[in-house]
């Protein structure tokens, strides 16, 4: 079954390149960018979410590329960068990218009240979210986010038709998969008209991914972590520029404690912490051993540290997905797994393997430093090696979905030396273009292990549930006796308008009647 599945994608992306190379590139090369066309000839990926947008449905697909690949020409979407865009709309920060919903998914947020309606500044503002979307594409290639319309503190003169339009269109056509959902938080009551025509142009698939909110319902879709204050969260986010915002990897904790920063200025630091450790790897049948140079004195402490490494990794089971990357193969290929269903451990591995013919350095970084430790954390491989990375949540936190990490690696000369200074000064040295990233998502296996709490400990506990379900059920109740009062609020409130807007109507009846037989 899985085999035919693959044959039909490969069929069916052979034939959208074949047909969509005769019938639309020939004759007309100058309608599109030629790195775009030369994308669809590789990137299978990319050619498959086109397709899926469109059920597979060939004829459709092209209709799509053709009108997606005009518009990215049109916009030079491939040359877009921070000096594309204006600094003013920039630094207003009425589009940015930041946080995670309770999927996992990043939020793009789009704080309606920043923008004006103005036809001298639309075509900018269309650029950024160009900017912002192809930036997150290159980057995390075909993970969908959610958008969030921020729609408090809006007046009148917020309400953008063709600009929503335009948002639409893009994730219809122009990045199509990379929608999660819509969230729509505060919406005014005036604009609910001009949301019934936003669902005719999302489609009636579409429209399900639609989410009206108000500060109750949108704790629904993104925990409070990562929601600001007017949303009824905590997070002490406030956006600035310069720089654009990037909050999502950092340094990780590391076996000699938590390193600051992964900036180039606090790199050092990096590298003589990450230095102090040993590479460690597993010697099996499916896998090359780590080839390790050492010297006579120091061959009985790493056996001895590799026999405890060895009867730590036994807990672990190997990850049998991988990504193919053209320096590392790395596995597991998309979601760390924490835990184990037999002893409950929150642990998990990371194997990294060298496919090139010279030593590739490498850094692993994370979007909650605090959380984790990372073993290796920055570190090199040599060719045809594998090195095994155990990654473990500190302290007791707790692993959650929204947690990422970010592997980097980069190819080495024969000549360059593999120690702290030379890593050092390799990381500030090599051109970005030469990095190579994958990142990885995060997921908890729930233990199956039995309960091991004393009779005594149980009622204790029991009595402390019962209260804490109590408390629970009270402030559900009080939650819902909030929303039922906000509803009686609103009804008040429309009655009045009702009421007023009779009067008005009964009072020019009242004046035309009188002026008419007067």
């Amino acid at each position: 079954m899985a085999e035919n599945h693959a044959q039909n994608r490969a069929k069916l992306i052979s034939e959208t390149r074949r047909r969509f190379e005769a019938e639309y590139v020939t004759d007309k090369s100058d309608k599109y960018d030629a790195r775009d066309v030369e994308r669809l000839q590789q990137d299978d990926n990319w050619v498959e979410s086109y397709l899926s947008w469109r059920h597979n449905i060939v004829d459709e697909t092209l209709k799509m590329l053709d009108e997606s690949f005009q518009w990215r020409k049109e916009i030079s979407v491939n040359d877009l960068n921070e000096s594309s865009i204006p600094r003013w709309l920039l630094e207003i920060g009425v589009i940015y990218l930041h946080g995670y919903d309770k999927e996992g998914n990043k939020l793009f947020w789009i704080r309606v009240k920043y923008h004006i309606k103005d036809q001298k500044t639309i075509s900018d503002k269309k650029k950024l979210i160009a900017f912002w979307l192809e930036r997150y594409a290159k980057r995390e290639n075909g993970k969908p986010v959610t958008v969030m319309f921020d729609l408090s503190e809006t007046g009148i003169n917020s309400i953008d038709m063709d600009f929503v339009r335009f948002i639409i269109n893009c994730f219809k056509v122009y990045y199509p998969k990379y929608l999660s959902k819509i969230v729509i938080f505060d919406m005014p009551w005036l604009m609910n008209a001009a949301f019934k025509i936003v669902k005719t142009w999302l489609g009636p698939e579409a429209v399900s991914l639609l989410k009206f909110t108000s500060k109750n319902e949108v704790q629904d879709y993104v925990s409070v972590e990562y929601l600001p204050p007017h949303m009824g969260g905590t997070d002490p986010f406030k956006y600035s520029y310069p720089p654009l915002v990037d909050d999502d990897f950092q340094t990780p904790l590391c076996e000699n404690g938590p390193i600051t920063s992964e900036d180039e200025t606090s790199s050092k630091e990096d590298i003589e912490s990450d230095g102090k450790e040993t590479l460690e790897t597993i010697s099996n049948e499916e896998q090359t051993p780590l080839v390790k140079k050492s010297n006579p004195t120091e061959s009985t402490s790493k056996a001895e540290e590799n026999e405890k490494v060895d009867s730590k990794m036994k807990a672990f089971k190997k990850p049998l997905s991988v990504f193919k990357g053209p320096l590392l193969h790395i596995s597991p290929a998309e979601e760390l797994y924490f835990g184990n269903t037999e002893s409950g451990e929150k642990k998990t591995l990371m194997v990294l393997t060298n496919v090139t013919k010279n030593i590739v350095a490498f850094k692993v970084r994370t979007t909650a430093p605090e959380k984790y430790r990372v073993k290796p954390s920055n570190s090199s491989c040599d060719p045809g090696a594998s090195v095994d990375i155990v990654v473990s949540p500190h302290g007791g936190l707790t692993v959650s979905a929204q947690d990422r990490f970010l592997i980097m690696a980069a190819e080495m000369e024969q000549s360059s030396g593999t120690g702290p200074a030379e890593l050092t000064q390799f990381w500030k040295e090599v051109p970005r273009n030469k990095v190579m990233e994958h990142r990885l998502r995060c997921h908890t296996v729930e233990s199956s292990k039995p309960n091991t709490l004393t009779l005594k400990d149980s009622a204790f506990n029991m009595s402390d549930k019962t209260s804490e379900d109590i408390c629970l059920q009270l402030s559900h109740l009080l939650e819902s006796n909030r929303k039922l009062e906000d509803q009686v609020q609103r009804c008040i409130w429309f009655q009045q308008l009702l009421l007023s807007l009779t009067m008005l109507l009964l009072a020019f009846v009242t004046s035309f009647f009188y002026l008419l037989y007067s």
